[in-house]
């Protein structure tokens, strides 16, 4: 670790980069690539906040809201990335 301190430490920016919360400030796979490869650097503009608000889904059958934490809810691809 303290050998490759200043790579381990870029590679940990560009997981963050990837793990935004709008998904519009995330890389698109070819700058992750070309990050990878020393071509783009990572973004200094990073936010830290990785909490999101829990979703939400509602019981068909009472029609109560429940916090859908750790329950398995599928989620689609538009929800994880965004629109493309």
């Amino acid at each position: 670790m303290q050998l490759h301190g200043a790579e381990v430490v870029e590679m940990m920016k560009l997981a963050v980069w990837c793990l935004q919360s709008d998904y519009q400030r995330r890389p698109s796979m070819t700058v992750v690539v070309q990050v990878l490869e020393g071509f783009v650097s990572v973004q200094d503009n990073l936010e830290y906040n990785f909490i999101n608000a829990p979703a939400r889904r509602r019981i068909a059958t009472t029609g109560d809201d429940l916090e859908a934490i750790h329950d398995g809810t599928t989620l689609f691809a538009s929800e994880l990335s965004g629109q493309r």
